[in-house]
């Protein structure tokens, strides 16, 4: 559990810093690598959390 959390933080970290290079730059491909880490990264935490509601409700 608290090396999900962890994991979690960490990639939601490295997309904020795509996002700063992509401030910073102006390129695109920085901006289309934070999109896609942010969204596989939050798909990851909703399907722990549905495990862990699921758990808790069988």
């Amino acid at each position: 559990m608290l090396l999900f959390r962890w994991l979690v933080m960490l990639l939601l970290l490295v997309a904020a810093v795509c996002f700063a290079f992509y401030a910073g730059t102006g390129q695109a491909h920085w901006r289309r690598l934070g999109w896609i880490i942010l969204k596989w990264t939050l798909i990851a935490a909703g399907m722990f959390f549905a495990v862990l509601i699921m758990e808790r409700v069988a």
